[in-house]
């Protein structure tokens, strides 16, 4: 009998499948013994590790002073949270009472008819309390879908334009010359040298590439132009998009080309900036405060200024980036959750500490007053960072709550490249030349996802 057990497992398992089967059995009796860790109270969700450290002495706080209306702070990773919710906005599956989650999350809620949307709307709550009036009111809109409001806005996310100021004032240029980006480049053009004489320029002017999807969205939200319209229907083919991405195609292609990709965030881009091998970055406010603890090298180095605008008088800023708290609207504890938000979002102290660690802005305008953000920063070379932000943040172009946006910015850089590719290939290396081309790729990327967005029936049924 001994014998044939043993010949069976010879049979069908491999002394290394032994193994491996073996190291399992153990590692998920481990696992399984382990305690588990037990968080009570109404449950809240965050991604944001930042988020969650700020939260937490609040939370202890507000639940010594309120015993009825615990809550309990639970830290998921963003793909997590996104499945959780997903799942339970869809099935019924339990889902925290409270989440806290990016744009790009908030927006997969939207995707079928506006009453079946997870959230639970606060429209009228907003304006009833005269929270609506208190708020930026562009900060509302990637999470106002056909007209509702489904979450309050963590921060505003403002863009300025980040240059290596001891290097353009050393060569004495005046960047109060500058109103637009045609300014920008025929003002900054001296910057741009070849040290080593081959040929090759060895410091651009701006930060800006055809893959760099971010930048590209970032200009043609600031000239006006959007991949989606309010009622989120696909604008992708607008003319002033077009006419926007052949002009930065002129920017990093072809042999005078003024622009080169280097990192926001990466080790090699923050030694190529503290190298001064770009003078301009676009810069939204959580990068300012990423900036100073992963390149604290260039304190000092650098200023803000408001961003070129694309003609005279226009808008001088953009936004990246955001984040807002809202309710499962299935909640038995819509009322505590929503005194919890508030006491979250408004409060002054929490704006203080964000800023002093972040330099993210409060979207609240009463906290805009604060003394704190009047302060010089050393990094940014003495400006009042804060003030440079907040005078921009009335200003930052609404953008869409489409459940297609991902898409759409992933399209958006395909047509960037085939448009550069055209270019090359080509040798046309002018915008209004380009113009016809880029009109061309982006109406067939209008089209294609005109084509996506009409497979979904509730949408198409939902729309105003």
């Amino acid at each position: 009998m001994i014998r044939m057990l043993r010949n069976l497992v010879g049979r069908f398992f491999s002394p290394g499948a032994l193994v491996i089967l073996t190291i399992a059995v153990v590692t998920t009796t481990i696992v399984a013994l382990l305690p588990a860790k037990k968080v009570e109270g109404i449950p809240v969700w965050t991604s944001a590790k930042f988020h969650y450290d700020a939260y937490v002495p609040l939370v202890a706080e507000w639940n010594r002073e309120h015993p009825d209306a615990q809550f309990g702070l639970h830290l998921l990773h963003a793909r997590a949270l996104e499945r959780r919710m997903l799942a339970g906005f869809l099935s019924g599956t339990p889902v925290a009472d409270v989440l806290e989650v990016h744009l790009g999350i908030a927006a997969k809620a939207f995707l079928g008819p506006v009453d079946e949307v997870g959230f639970y709307d606060l429209t009228q709550r907003l304006h009833d309390e005269g929270i609506y009036d208190l708020i930026n009111t562009p900060s509302f809109a990637p999470y106002t879908s056909r007209g509702r409001i489904f979450g309050l806005p963590h921060d505003v996310h403002p863009v300025l334009l980040a240059y290596r100021s001891d290097l353009v004032e050393a060569a004495g240029i005046d960047v109060s010359q500058i109103e637009t980006w045609e300014d920008y480049f025929r003002v900054m053009k001296p910057l741009q040298q070849d040290f080593d004489g081959d040929g090759r320029p060895d410091r651009y002017l701006l930060t800006a590439a055809e893959t760099r999807g971010d930048v590209i969205n970032m200009l043609i939200l600031q000239s006006g132009g959007a991949l989606f319209d309010a009622n989120d229907n696909p604008t992708f083919n607008n003319p002033i998009s077009a006419r926007v991405l052949a002009e930065i195609t002129t920017w990093y292609a072809g042999p005078d080309r003024t622009c080169i990709d280097v990192g926001a965030s990466t080790a090699a881009g923050h030694r190529q900036r503290l190298d001064g091998i770009v003078i301009g970055t676009l810069m939204p406010d959580w990068m300012a405060g990423m900036w100073k603890v992963e390149n604290p090298g260039l304190a000092g180095l650098i200023k803000v200024m408001p961003l070129p605008a694309w003609t005279k008088g226009g808008r001088r800023t953009s936004v990246a980036g955001g984040t807002m708290i809202g309710f499962n609207k299935k909640s038995p504890h819509i009322e505590e959750a929503w005194a919890l938000a508030k006491y979250l979002y408004l409060n002054p102290d929490l704006a203080e500490h964000t800023f002093r660690e972040t330099s993210i802005i409060s979207p609240a305008k009463p906290m805009w007053k604060l003394p704190f953000y009047d302060e010089p920063d050393p990094f940014f070379s003495g400006q009042p960072l804060g003030r440079m932000f907040i005078e921009q943040a009335p200003d930052v172009p609404p953008r869409p709550s489409s459940p297609y946006n991902e898409t759409a910015a992933q399209m958006l850089v395909s047509v960037a490249i085939a448009l550069k590719s055209y270019a090359d290939r080509n040798g046309i290396y002018d915008a209004d030349a380009l113009l016809p081309e880029s009109q061309r790729l982006l109406d067939e990327a209008q089209a294609s996802l005109q084509r996506l967005i009409s497979r979904n029936v509730f949408l198409q049924e939902d729309q105003p």
